[in-house]
């Protein structure tokens, strides 16, 4: 088990963090150039002002008018969010092996916080796949590997959890805790998960058409 966890904290952690990042600047390199040769005429209308504002508006909970039509599931998608990043980032636990692997240091929140948004988590991620299966327009758009995604999404939460409380064998959960994270940073790049960048740019872009162009709200 000692030989896993090495080479999970060890080198595995380098190449899932290498993947992340260099899947991330390809993919979005790949988009910028296939964007400028489709879209050339797009650029004419680029806009800070209005692109900041379209970004800004989806980062506020039921800033969006589509998400406040919807406000129970605009909440939950945002507490989803906010833990999905927040807990990994400033968990004090992750903060030691930031500083230990990249020299890193941030601020750590207190780990009942941690706790009680790693449930709230869960729950959220519990009920975007009971809506997914229950509300039909949902349901038709989504695919086999949707469900996968989110039950990854699950798994780091829910084997860190298990793994906090010491609940099952502890050394096999650390290190499925710690093997699910991997395997989840390795596939945002090149699944649907790659918005946690593409979103900026996405809605930048929206904001550029709608507003440079059309002068038109983006939200």
């Amino acid at each position: 088990m000692n030989e896993f966890y090495e080479i999970l904290t060890g080198p595995g952690l380098w190449i899932a963090f290498i993947i992340f990042i260099g899947g991330l600047v390809l993919r979005l390199t790949y988009l910028f150039a296939l964007s400028r040769e489709k879209d050339r005429v797009f650029y004419n209308h680029v806009s800070l002002s209005w692109g900041l504002r379209s970004i800004g508006h989806w980062l506020l909970p039921l800033g969006s008018a589509s998400l406040r039509k919807q406000p129970v599931f605009g909440l939950v998608f945002y507490v989803f969010h906010v833990c999905l990043l927040g807990v990994p980032i400033f968990l004090c636990a992750h903060n030691v092996l930031w500083d230990e692997a990249f020299g890193i240091s941030l601020w750590s929140m207190p780990d009942k916080w941690a706790d009680v948004l790693t449930v709230v988590f869960m729950g959220t991620v519990i009920f975007l796949f009971i809506r997914r299966l229950a509300r039909p327009e949902v349901r038709i758009l989504t695919s086999f590997w949707d469900y996968i995604l989110l039950v990854l999404t699950l798994l780091p939460f829910l084997t860190g959890f298990l793994a906090y409380h010491q609940w099952g064998p502890y050394e096999i959960v650390l290190i499925l805790h710690i093997f699910s994270a991997e395997i989840l940073l390795i596939i945002i790049p090149f699944s649907k998960l790659g918005h946690v960048i593409l979103f900026f740019f996405t809605r930048a872009f929206i904001g550029f058409e709608m507003g440079g162009r059309r002068k038109a709200r983006a939200w």
